[in-house]
């Protein structure tokens, strides 16, 4: 019984963005647990290979080319895949970029562009799937939140606002869709080991020994680390949880860290 709550089988789930990193990740963990993994990305070539690799371990996997912010592209794409692989049962947003300049250097462009990948994007790709969900009785809606959607921190301004808007979304969902038995909730990664941090994560650099000491687990996240959670609010386990943050962090928002005279 307790395992039949996390099993997966005859799901298909969109992970956005989920052609590397923790996206990838996250989608294995999903299809590992038996669905059908559909994911989408700007680039036809990293489509492929993400494809390629989730078939090399056994999941049955599909690939978009779209827009998550460009609302035509959305719809025209939710309904090519629903009609060419099934309903979408699970929805993970998970798609988005970051700009590291501080706020009073920082273009209103560039602002903007954050917002609309990290922000719009989810509504718009929430608003278009949860449609057929409605009508479908249910389904799962995953937003990858953020650690920022808590804390600010230098140079992420536009981060941070739409990772904290993010999180309101995610509770606005749920106050409408719960009613039509759509649990949706959101997913805090903390720190990872992926490849774009592997240039920091090397003994002796202030920031390596920054996350190190600053998390109560004492290490990086591994990507793995951030499946159980998205098998979690993916399904049946998780039929009653809704507007709820999960933050994978290694306890970093439990503490205000170690005093400097702290071992």
């Amino acid at each position: 019984m307790s395992t039949n709550l996390f099993d997966l089988k005859g799901k298909i789930a969109l992970i956005t963005g989920g052609v590397h990193g923790l996206g990838m990740a996250m989608a294995k963990g999903l299809g590992q647990a038996g669905a059908k993994i559909v994911v989408n990305d700007l680039s036809q070539d990293a489509i492929n290979n993400a494809v390629a690799e989730y078939k090399l371990v056994g999941i049955e996997a599909y690939g978009y080319v779209f827009n998550v912010t460009d609302e035509v592209a959305v719809i025209e794409n939710i309904k090519k895949i629903e009609t060419e692989v099934g309903p979408i049962d699970i929805l993970v947003n998970n798609a988005g970029i970051i700009k590291r300049t501080p706020i009073i250097d920082m273009e209103v462009v560039d602002f903007e562009s954050v917002i609309k990948v990290d922000l719009i994007s989810p509504f718009i790709v929430s608003k278009n799937v949860a449609k057929g969900m409605i009508k479908r009785g249910g389904g799962k809606i995953i937003n990858i939140c953020s650690m920022m959607s808590e804390l600010g921190r230098d140079s992420v301004s536009a981060y941070a606002a739409a990772k904290g808007g993010l999180k309101m979304l995610t509770r606005s969902m749920a106050t409408e869709w719960a009613k039509f038995n759509i649990q949706s909730n959101g997913i805090g990664p903390g720190y990872f080991a992926t490849s774009q941090t592997a240039p920091i994560r090397v003994d002796g650099h202030p920031f390596n020994e920054f996350i190190i000491s600053r998390t109560p687990a004492g290490r990086w996240g591994d990507p793995e680390d951030l499946q159980g959670a998205a098998i979690f609010l993916s399904s049946k386990a998780s039929d009653y949880v809704n507007g709820h943050i999960l933050y994978v962090d290694g306890g970093i928002l439990a503490t205000i860290g170690k005093p400097s005279n702290e071992n």
